[in-house]
């Protein structure tokens, strides 16, 4: 079964607002397993259009990661991240988990 994914890229507004959102999304994220493969960290965008913050979050599939996102648990911490403080874009994905080049 293939994996469920967030991707996020995120301008941060107000930084101090914003530990907020961090301070409430661990409940969701605990309570669906979801686990961080970016989280910030040094990037170069290579083509197109970035934001100043990305995040990678992988769930065990995607509904898990639907739900996860539709939870009361994340709505509460949503309410911290919303503009004004961060302004982005998420989306929720499925993995792949078919064949790979040779």
């Amino acid at each position: 079964m293939a994996k469920g994914y967030w991707v996020a890229h995120l301008d941060v507004n107000d930084p101090e607002a914003y530990k907020g959102y961090v301070a409430r999304n661990g409940k969701a994220f605990v309570k669906y397993g979801a686990r961080f493969l970016v989280r910030g960290g040094q990037f170069e965008c290579k083509e197109g259009e970035s934001r100043s913050r990305n995040v990678v979050l992988e769930f065990k599939d995607y509904a898990t990661a639907l739900a996860c996102y539709n939870s009361p648990e994340y709505a509460e911490a949503l309410k911290h991240r919303l503009p004004p403080i961060a302004e982005g874009d998420v989306i929720v994905i499925e993995g792949y988990d078919g064949p790979q080049p040779a």
